[in-house]
């Protein structure tokens, strides 16, 4: 039995979703497809709204985090929302990252990290009176503050951004608060890092 371990904000925790359709949920099931019993529920901490370090003090106040087979990691929007500082993030993304590691006893094929989405193509973000090229821009440094730090650690990274700016125009794919991905949306990103094949093949 498989245990992971999802580490995140509001995307990780399924915001305006049931909990069994967040993703790190609907990935875990479409994993016993796979014939990789995965234990359940999945141990999530997350939480609406957290930045990096908010991230990192509630796993230091979760402590001892213990040991785990698999862990991913998606987090940075809300840094990018209140206009958080870019060097100061990829600290603290490494930190994480380096805390995920640990996790699964330094197995980087045991971690995967999810790009951050684009909430400026939402109803929200269309609504917000925000400049939402900018957003875009800031969320697209962000994004690439994470490549650079998956590449060094060797980590795979899943590229969810797309995913949200391909079916901005779909309603089917945001939640009812016009903010966060549907159970449908949650459903595309759980099929995407299954079929990346880094977790299928263990």
């Amino acid at each position: 039995m498989l245990r992971l371990l999802a580490l995140g904000d509001s995307y990780t925790i399924g915001e305006a979703v049931p909990p069994e359709q967040r993703w790190v949920e609907q990935w875990a099931g479409l994993m016993q497809t796979e014939g990789h019993a995965i234990a359940r529920p999945v141990r999530v901490i997350a939480q609406t709204g957290w930045t990096t370090d908010e991230l990192a003090q509630a796993i230091a106040a979760a402590e001892p985090i213990g040991s785990w087979d698999l862990a991913t990691l998606m987090i940075g929007v809300n840094n990018q929302y209140r206009g958080r500082d870019l060097v100061n993030f990829r600290l603290e993304f490494n930190g994480l990252l380096d805390t995920a590691m640990i996790a699964v006893a330094n197995r980087p094929k045991r971690v995967h990290v999810l790009s951050i989405p684009d909430w400026g193509q939402t109803p929200f973000g269309a609504a917000c009176g925000r400049d939402l090229n900018q957003v875009s821009a800031e969320i697209d440094a962000y994004n690439h503050v994470i490549t650079e730090v998956c590449a060094l650690h060797d980590i795979a990274l899943l590229d969810v951004t797309g995913l949200t700016r391909r079916h901005r125009a779909d309603p089917r794919k945001h939640a009812e608060d016009g903010l966060h991905p549907s159970a449908d949306m949650h459903r595309l990103w759980a099929r995407a890092l299954l079929c990346t094949g880094k977790f299928g093949r263990l």
